[in-house]
């Protein structure tokens, strides 16, 4: 298994320059996606961290997908998308860019909400994103 304090890529901890106490939470998020999907590819760009096999299927990113009064300090938000709409209060915002496509934001404060739930989403986005064409 990968260490925590090391990214995958080298560019990650400049992604996080401006908020350096959220890169632990990206860290611990890059180490069970790549722990329960080891197939995935990590590329970090400007404004998220995009994670994927043949499509992208999860984002990492510092979006405020909550009002600042309401986010926790640090944040991270992830982003999944589905086939369907999310029923959960974990959900921040949801959109359907396409019909049958569903963007989720979940905003984490901590570690421990990397949890089952979180990587059951992330599992469901992978393998929705595989099938598409």
């Amino acid at each position: 298994m990968k260490r925590t304090d090391q990214p995958t890529s080298p560019d990650t901890p400049f992604f996080f320059r401006d908020s350096p106490l959220s890169l632990p939470l990206y860290l611990a998020l890059e180490e069970r996606i790549l722990a329960e999907l080891p197939d995935t590819r990590v590329r970090v760009q400007k404004t998220q961290i995009s994670f994927s096999n043949r499509r992208n299927f999860a984002f990492a990113s510092l979006l405020p997908a909550r009002r600042a009064a309401l986010r926790p300090n640090p944040y991270l938000t992830v982003t999944v998308g589905l086939g369907r709409r999310l029923d959960s209060l974990r959900v921040d915002a949801a959109s359907e860019p396409y019909p049958g496509r569903w963007t989720h934001h979940i905003v984490i404060g901590s570690a421990e909400e990397i949890d089952g739930e979180l990587m059951g989403w992330i599992w469901e986005a992978a393998e929705f994103s595989a099938q598409k064409r």
